[in-house]
This record gives structure tokens, C-alpha cells and sequence, in this order.
């Protein structure tokens, strides 16, 4: 799937909101390179960490939900 793909799914599970998205795809990338499990089938040594989180949020493995 092109990243064009990926990112409008991920935007889609972030409700359309794109800071909300770019927030969310942070902290999981912090929490990747800090040595946390990828939970696509993606390897961390050859792809970037936000590509990941990206990837992760658009098949829905990540939930972006807003706290209050």
C-alpha cells in the first residue's frame, strides 16, 4: 500500500484530525525507539519509527482517541 494510502486511513481512524494524528504517531514512534514491539510486520531497522506507528494506526492496531 502507498504511504498515500496509509495516511489517509490513519487520518480517517484519527477522526480526520490531523494534529490529533501527527500527536499520536509521535508518542508511538518515542515508544518504538525506545524498544517497544512494532505490532505490524514491519522491521524497525529498516523502516522509520513513524512510518510504523503510521502504519499501525491505519490498520487499526492503535486507537487515537482524545483525552479530556
Amino acid at each position: 500500500m502507498r504511504i498515500e494510502q496509509v495516511t489517509a486511513k490513519a487520518l480517517e481512524n484519527a477522526k480526520f484530525d490531523r494534529y490529533l494524528l501527527a500527536t499520536a504517531v509521535g508518542k508511538r514512534a518515542h515508544e518504538l525507539s525506545n524498544g517497544a514491539m512494532p505490532l505490524v510486520n514491519m522491521d524497525p531497522k529498516k523502516s522509520k519509527y513513524t512510518d510504523i506507528a503510521l502504519h499501525e494506526i491505519a490498520e487499526g492496531k492503535i486507537f487515537v482517541t482524545i483525552e479530556e
